[in-house]
């Protein structure tokens, strides 16, 4: 039998319609990131799995089925702890499929760590998630720490804000100095609870810089972060040229300026274990060089 797609006179019919429209409303699926997490869920009657690799290819058989619908569709990650709380603070029974529904919707409206779907394996998605919460959680903590500075009692500025100003012209005097090819960016800086970390990727060529706008203001925020606590820390980079071996450039920061390290301590950042403190071999085909002049030094905060 062949299904009608007009009411006879040319015109769709309200099923023909209603598939169409239903082409254009996004899915999220929320997803568990480990065994653990997914353990946590099992004390729910309702939750409906109890074997987590039966989980994982329900879970990527229902994301290609929505694909294949032509659907927009986002991954989620699933947290089961925050999902209590949020459940609890919002009066909604935790063991149920509808306030799972409810909170993977609350994480894709509130800015939560959510990916595009669009094919990748199983665990590469996964991956690409966990990464993404750490990001967001990364710039959510320096965005806290940067308000909570306050204005300066003495001229009234905003320190967070005046450190993200000067975090901003670093970052363009970084790539002003670094020229044509690809370089990733990683800046570190102790805070009170945590070790913060930002990774940036640009591209430059003969048009503008391409800049991933979140990675951009996580990149900042961290280095604003150090500049506004007085911290120590620093900036790596690695620059990737057609024809050329890799560069690795490096500063650290004092008194809210990225002054260059030298070639020698570049090769010994890139060369030593972060965690014994033993040697590691260099890479072939790596340049590594002092970090160039930035220029003028910043005035520095006063607060």
């Amino acid at each position: 039998m062949t299904a009608h797609t007009d009411d006879g006179g040319g015109r769709p019919t309200a099923r023909t319609l209603r598939r169409a429209l239903r082409r254009e409303v996004p899915s999220t699926v929320g997803l568990l990131a480990d065994e653990q997490d997914f353990a946590a869920m099992r004390r729910y009657r309702s939750f409906p799995f109890d074997d987590h690799p039966a989980y994982r290819r329900q879970a990527d058989a229902l994301l290609r089925g929505l694909a294949r619908e032509s659907l927009h569709v986002g991954a989620a990650l699933f947290d089961p702890e925050e999902y209590a709380w949020y459940c609890a603070d919002a009066g909604l029974d935790p063991d149920s499929p509808a306030g799972r529904a409810r909170y993977t919707a609350h994480i894709a409206a509130t800015g939560g760590a959510v990916v595009p779907y669009t094919g990748a394996p199983f665990e590469s998605l996964l991956h690409t998630l966990a990464e993404t919460a750490v990001r967001k959680a990364t710039q959510a903590y320096a965005t806290a720490v940067l308000a909570d500075l306050g204005s300066c009692a003495d001229c009234g500025e905003d320190i967070g804000r005046a450190a993200f100003d000067q975090a901003y012209r670093l970052l363009w005097r970084l790539l002003e100095g670094a020229g044509p090819g690809t370089h990733q960016m990683v800046c570190s800086v102790p805070a009170a609870e945590e070790q913060l970390t930002a990774v940036l990727q640009a591209e430059q060529a003969d048009g503008p810089t391409l800049l991933d706008t979140a990675q951009s203001a996580e990149f900042v925020s961290v280095l604003a972060t150090g500049i506004a606590l007085g911290t120590r820390g620093g900036v790596v980079m690695r620059t990737t040229a057609q024809g050329a071996p890799d560069r690795l450039h490096g500063w650290h920061l004092a008194e809210g300026h990225l002054a260059p390290l030298t070639a020698a301590e570049v090769f010994n950042a890139y060369c030593t274990d972060a965690e014994t403190g033993e040697p590691i071999g260099p890479e072939p085909d790596v340049d590594y060089r002092a970090g160039f002049d930035l220029g003028p030094e910043e005035p520095g905060l006063h607060h």
